[in-house]
C-alpha cells in the first residue's frame, strides 16, 4: 500500500473493504486501509494500476460481423475485430436494435443478465441499473433467479428451514462464536479469503481475530476439507482431509453413531423437527439396507472409521455449531450437504442456541455472522417487470443453446424462452459459467448481444456492441451494506477514462432515442438520485433520535455511523424459544428432516430426505484427480485480474496449480513447473505449486484468471492463463435447484513440453 504523504485522501468502499484514496498532482494514485479496519484486505491493491490500463474499454466499439451483416447469429462473435463508433452513432444503432426486438418478438425476446457483483455503490449498481432500463424502456425482459454461489442452497433452504438470507444473515455471529461455541464443524473450511469481501462494502474485517480469540479460550475448530489452508492459522483448528465431494457421507456417519448409541438429543427432535421416521428409516439402513455408519462412510470418505466413531463420541454436551460453505453445494448433488448439515445440528439439539447449531455459509462472506442495521440503506428501484419467465442463473447455455426445451426447476416444469438480444452490465459470465467453449457457442447464437465494461473482459469480446462505462473511482456514489455499520459518500477520485460514461448516463440517452426517459430518470441527475437514496436512511435515524445529518453535511463528512440491531439470533432463536408462537416457515413450522413436498417432486437427484448419492463426474482412469476451482484470495472473482495484487501472486504471468507432491512426483512435475490440465472438454495452463497439506487426488487452481483461448495439442479448447471453467461441466446440482456445479470437476496434469504461449488476456482486440 503505497504513501499518501501530502495528498488529500477521501473514504470509498469495494465489495473487500472500505479504504482512503486519493491522487496526488502527478496523477498517481494513493491507496490505503480505512483506520478503524483491524485486518485491513490487500485486495484494495488492485486500484493502483486499474484505472488507465491498457485493457481499458476507451472508446464505444461495434463488432464488424454485426455492423456489416445486421443481427443474427454468427460463428465469429467472439473471433471478430471491432470498428469504433462515436456516441451518437452507437447510441442511435442500439436504439434501433432495441426498437427491433421490442416490436418484432416482444420483451421476452430479451435476456437481462447482468449478473454480478459490479460496484459496491447503491446507485451506480449496474445490474439494478439494466433491469431498471429494461423494465420501463420496454416493458421487461426474462430474467434470472438466484445466484451462482448458492444456486443449491437458496432453493433447497426454504423448503426445510427457511430462506437462505435469514440463516445465513441472522443466526449465529462472530460474537457469539468467540464467547460461547465450544466445537465448531467446519464442512469446507472457514478460508478467510472468502469472508473478507461482502457486496456493498465491509468495514472491519473480524473474522480473523474472533476465531483466534474463540481458539484462546478453547474453542475446537475442526476443518473437514480436502486443503488444510481452508482454515486460518489462528483458529489452531484440528483438519480431517476429506476427499471432495463426500461431505454427506461423513455427516451421515456422525449421525448414525449418535443416533445408534442414543446420544442424539431426541427431546429436541420430537419438539421442533419433523419427518424423522422417514430419515432415520435411511439412516439406520431399514429402507435400504445399508445402515449410514462410520465403516460404511470412512472408505468414500477417505477418513478412518476410528477419526469418525472418536468425533461423533466427543460432540454430545457441546456447544456444537456446524457450518457449511457454499464450495460443498456448488458441486453434484448440492443440496444434500446443506440440508444434511442441518439435520446433523439438530440431532445434537443445537438449533437456535448462541454459538451454536447450524450457520450455513459462515465464513462464506463478510455479510454472514454480522449484526443488522437498525435503519435501512437505500437501493435503486428497478420497477416492475412485465414478463414472468426466467431461468435459474446457472443455466444461461441450456436456454440460449435449447429454446423451447423443457427444464424442471423447483416443483415446476418450465420452458427455455427463445431470446434475441442479451444485455449485460457489470458482471463477467466468463468467470461465473461452466463450459466456457459451451458458453461461446451460445452466445453465439444471439441476434445482437450487448455489453456496458470498464475492461475487454472475454465477455466484452464476445459482445456486438461494447458501451464503455466508468468504474467505481470515477463516479459518485453511496456505499453501504445492510451488515455493515458504515455507510460511505463515494466521491469521485478522477475523470472518466477515455469516452467511458456512467451506465446511469448511458441508459438516460437510450431512454430519451425510445422515448422513455421520465420514467427511467424520474426527473433526477445522479447526485439527485444519490439525495433520493439517502433519505430513507436519514429518516429513520432522525425518528429514533440519533444523530441525522443532511445529504450536504453526510457529503462533506465522508462517512456515517449507523446504529446495528441485537444481536438476537434472528429466526432460529426465536424459534428455538417459543415454537408455537414464532413457527418455521416450513410445511409443518418446524425443521424438515425429511420433507413429503420434495419427494412429491419425484426428482431421483434430490429424494425426500437428505441422502448420499455418488457423482457422475468423479474421477476415472483416463482423470483421475479432482479439480477444485474454488474462490481467488488476490482478486474478487475476476474483477481487476490485471491490478497490481492479482498480478503478485502469478507465476510468470499465469495462475498457480496447487498439487499434492506424490500426485506430482508421479507425473514428473516439480515446483515452478508450467503444466498443462486437462479433461474432455479442453485444457489449461498453469504454474505448479506442491503442498503435502491436501488431499493426494486434489490439484487446486482459483477460478478469475481471464479466459485467454488457444487450441491444445488435444484440439480441443486451450486457456493459456489458467481459466478452470474451461474443463468445468455444465450441468445442474439437481432437477430441484438447477444450481451451478462448478466447484469440481475430473481432470489429470501433465507437464507442458516447450515455451507456453504468450498471455494476451490484457491485450485489447483489434480495431480500425
Amino acid at each position: 500500500m503505497n504513501n499518501a504523504t501530502d495528498t488529500t485522501m477521501h473514504t470509498h468502499s469495494a465489495h473487500w473493504g472500505v479504504f482512503r484514496v486519493g491522487m496526488d498532482a502527478s496523477g498517481a494514485l494513493h491507496v490505503q486501509p480505512h483506520p478503524s479496519d483491524p485486518d485491513p484486505n490487500l485486495l484494495i491493491d488492485n486500484f493502483r494500476n486499474a484505472l488507465s490500463h491498457r485493457v481499458r474499454v476507451t472508446t464505444p466499439m461495434v463488432r464488424r460481423g454485426w455492423l456489416e451483416n445486421g443481427p443474427g447469429a454468427d460463428d465469429r462473435r467472439g473471433r471478430d475485430d471491432f470498428v469504433p463508433m462515436n456516441w451518437e452513432q452507437v447510441l442511435d444503432l442500439l436504439a434501433g436494435e432495441l426498437r427491433r426486438v421490442k416490436e418484432d418478438f416482444g420483451p421476452a425476446a430479451v435476456f437481462g443478465g447482468s449478473y454480478g457483483w459490479s460496484s459496491a455503490g447503491r446507485f451506480h449498481h449496474a445490474q439494478s441499473q439494466v433491469h431498471r432500463f429494461l423494465n420501463t424502456a420496454i416493458g421487461g425482459y426474462v430474467r434470472s433467479v438466484n445466484n451462482y454461489s448458492a444456486g443449491a442452497s437458496m432453493v433447497i433452504l426454504p423448503h426445510v428451514v427457511g430462506q437462505m438470507e435469514q440463516i445465513a444473515k441472522r443466526s449465529v455471529s462472530w460474537d457469539q462464536i468467540a464467547q460461547h461455541s465450544e466445537v465448531v464443524l467446519a464442512f469446507g473450511g472457514l478460508a478467510l479469503k472468502n469472508s473478507r469481501v461482502a457486496s456493498g462494502g465491509v468495514s472491519q474485517h473480524v473474522e480473523r481475530s474472533c476465531m483466534a480469540a474463540a481458539a484462546t479460550r478453547g474453542c475446537r475448530f475442526v476443518g473437514i476439507t480436502p486443503q488444510r489452508s481452508d482454515m486460518p492459522e489462528e483458529s489452531c483448528s484440528e483438519w480431517l482431509c476429506v476427499t471432495p465431494g463426500t461431505d454427506t457421507p461423513l455427516m451421515l456417519a456422525l449421525a448414525y453413531t449418535l443416533v445408534s448409541t442414543q446420544r442424539h438429543d431426541r427431546a429436541f427432535v420430537e419438539k421442533y423437527c419433523d419427518g424423522w421416521d422417514a430419515f432415520a428409516g435411511y439412516l439406520l439402513g431399514h429402507t435400504d439396507g445399508i445402515p449410514k455408519s462410520a465403516a460404511w462412510a470412512a472408505p468414500i470418505c477417505g477418513v478412518s472409521e476410528k477419526v469418525l466413531l472418536e468425533l461423533a463420541h466427543s460432540l454430545p454436551g457441546k456447544r456444537v455449531l456446524v457450518t457449511v460453505s457454499h464450495s460443498l453445494q456448488r458441486a453434484e448433488h448440492g443440496e444434500q450437504p446443506v440440508w444434511m448439515g442441518l439435520v446433523l445440528a439438530s440431532l445434537l439439539g443445537q438449533v437456535g442456541l448462541p454459538g451454536g447449531g447450524y450457520g450455513y455459509a459462515l465464513g462464506t462472506l463478510a455479510h454472514y455472522g454480522r449484526r443488522n442495521n437498525a435503519v435501512p440503506v437505500g437501493s435503486l428501484p428497478q420497477g416492475r417487470n412485465g414478463v414472468s419467465d426466467f431461468i435459474p442463473v446457472a443455466r444461461v447455455s441450456d436456454m440460449l443453446l435449447c429454446p423451447g426445451d423443457l427444464f424442471d426447476y423447483n416443483g415446476q416444469r418450465l420452458t427455455y424462452p427463445k431470446i434475441r438480444l442479451a444485455y449485460w452490465a457489470g458482471g463477467n459470465p466468463f468467470h461465473h459459467h461452466q463450459d466456457l467453449e459451451r458458453l461461446a457457442q451460445a452466445l453465439r447464437r444471439l441476434d445482437t448481444f450487448v455489453v456496458h465494461e470498464i475492461a475487454w473482459t472475454a465477455t466484452a469480446r464476445h459482445a456486438d456492441i461494447v458501451l464503455p462505462c466508468t468504474m467505481t473511482l470515477e463516479r459518485d456514489d453511496i456505499g453501504a451494506a445492510q451488515t455493515d455499520p458504515l455507510m460511505i459518500a463515494m466521491r469521485r477520485v478522477c475523470p472518466p477514462h477515455g469516452m467511458a460514461r456512467d451506465d446511469y448516463d448511458i441508459f438516460c440517452d437510450l431512454s430519451d432515442r425510445l422515448g422513455t426517459l421520465d420514467a427511467f430518470s424520474e426527473g433526477r441527475d445522479a447526485i439527485g438520485w444519490l439525495r433520493h437514496l439517502y433519505e430513507p436512511t436519514r429518516v429513520a435515524l432522525h425518528e429514533r433520535g440519533l444523530n441525522a445529518p443532511s445529504f450536504e453535511e453526510f457529503w462533506k463528512a465522508g462517512e456515517l455511523a449507523l446504529p446495528q440491531a441485537p444481536d438476537d439470533g434472528g429466526m432460529l432463536r426465536a424459534f428455538r424459544d417459543d415454537p408455537l408462537a414464532a413457527p418455521l416457515p416450513t410445511p409443518s413450522g418446524r425443521i424438515q428432516l425429511s420433507s413429503t413436498v420434495i419427494g412429491a417432486f419425484g426428482y431421483e437427484d434430490c429424494p425426500a430426505h437428505p441422502a448420499w448419492i455418488p457423482p457422475k463426474h468423479g474421477p476415472a482412469e483416463q482423470h483421475p484427480l479432482w479439480l477444485i476451482s474454488n474462490q481467488p484470495a488476490s482478486r474478487l472473482h475476476s474483477q481487476l485480474d490485471f491490478g497490481e495484487h492479482s498480478q503478485s501472486t502469478k507465476r510468470q504471468g499465469r495462475e498457480v496449480c496447487t498439487m499434492h507432491p506424490t500426485a506430482a512426483a508421479s507425473r514428473g512435475i516439480s515446483e515452478g513447473s508450467f503444466v498443462r490440465v486437462f479433461n474432455g472438454r479442453g485444457s489449461f495452463l498453469a504454474a505448479a505449486r506442491l503442498c503435502s497439506e491436501m488431499h493426494e487426488a486434489v490439484v487446486q487452481v482459483a477460478t478469475g484468471a481471464w479466459l485467454d483461448l488457444h487450441t491444445g495439442p488435444d484440439g480441443h479448447p486451450m486457456c493459456v492463463h489458467g481459466n478452470p471453467n474451461i474443463l468445468t461441466f455444465d450441468e445442474g446440482t439437481s432437477r430441484l435447484a438447477q444450481g451451478c456445479s462448478g466447484q469440481l470437476c475430473a481432470v489429470d496434469v501433465e507437464c507442458y513440453v516447450g515455451e507456453p504461449p504468450p498471455v494476451r488476456a490484457y491485450d485489447p482486440p483489434l480495431a480500425d
